[in-house]
């Protein structure tokens, strides 16, 4: 534990800390209830604890590691320093005012991620926007926004692809529906640089995109847009992320993971092949 990554946030610390003490309090055959008991909570918060969906208070995690029997200074000094760290703010904290709590989730663990795997059939994914194209999904999301608040919820997406091309970046692997590069949101020449952006980003060597032509017809993934999270990190499993209007759902279980990994697979069977993506962007450009 001591050599956690300190990518991602308070989330991927909060999630490693959860897990840490989930798997002491089973090799102690403690049950939840009893461990909410000691700190004076209940189960459900303890659920939430191991989970990494909420923050820790040094007093519990130090009055837990005593009921699991941790008691040795070394053992102690990692974990409970992980518990202090998990709840400094990210640099995503600043945008607190415009950011759902459950999108903040997210970014932390894009943020860890070292591969991400998307699915896309209505919009350029925001890690490779440009910022003119970006300005352009922003308003018609909140079309009552100021310009304040639209250039702060640019930044956030520039702030995000920044990670994407320093050294050591993940990889991206993206696979689009032919109507997103279609739509000319934003108007045509907002989407011709757009176009030109991808064609560029499609060279680079941690990136993979993938078009899914119109004449595939139906493909496994008819049900909306997802994201697979994978992370280096051995205590942390693999992630999809499912947004929605107002909330999003963060799926980990891997029966649920198997199934849209088996998706993401067929996709990419079902589309172009990658070395064809700037080729056919090109195609499409013209016709702009």
């Amino acid at each position: 534990m001591i050599d956690y990554p300190r990518r991602g946030g308070p989330t991927v610390l909060r999630i490693l800390l959860g897990a840490q003490l989930r798997r002491l309090r089973e090799a102690r055959g403690i049950s939840t209830e009893q461990a909410g008991y000691e700190i004076r909570g209940s189960h459900s918060k303890i659920s939430r604890m191991e989970l990494g969906r909420v923050g820790f208070k040094e007093r519990d995690v130090a009055d837990l590691l005593t009921l699991y029997g941790v008691s040795a200074p070394a053992e102690r000094a990692p974990l409970l320093q992980l518990a202090k760290e998990a709840n400094n703010p990210g640099w995503w904290h600043r945008y607190g005012d415009i950011l759902p709590s459950w999108f903040e989730v997210y970014l932390g663990l894009e943020e860890a991620a070292s591969m991400l795997r998307a699915y896309e059939l209505q919009f350029v994914p925001g890690l490779l926007q440009t910022e003119d194209y970006a300005r352009a999904v922003v308003r018609l999301g909140y079309s009552e926004a100021s310009e304040e608040e639209v250039e702060r919820r640019v930044q956030i997406r520039t702030t995000r692809q920044e990670r994407f091309t320093s050294p050591g970046a993940p990889t991206l692997w993206a696979v689009l529906d032919e109507a997103v590069v279609r739509r000319p949101l934003g108007g045509r020449e907002v989407m011709r640089a757009q176009l030109k952006h991808l064609i560029e980003v499609s060279e680079l060597a941690n990136v993979t995109l993938q078009i899914v032509p119109f004449g595939a017809g139906g493909h496994a993934a008819a049900g909306g847009p997802f994201t697979i999270l994978r992370f280096a990190e051995p205590g942390l499993s693999d992630v999809v992320y499912l947004e929605q209007l107002t909330s999003a759902l963060y799926l980990d279980k891997p029966t649920d993971v198997d199934t849209y990994m088996r998706a993401m697979n067929n996709l990419c069977i079902t589309a172009e092949r990658p070395d064809d993506t700037a080729r056919y962007l090109t195609g499409i450009l013209k016709d702009l």
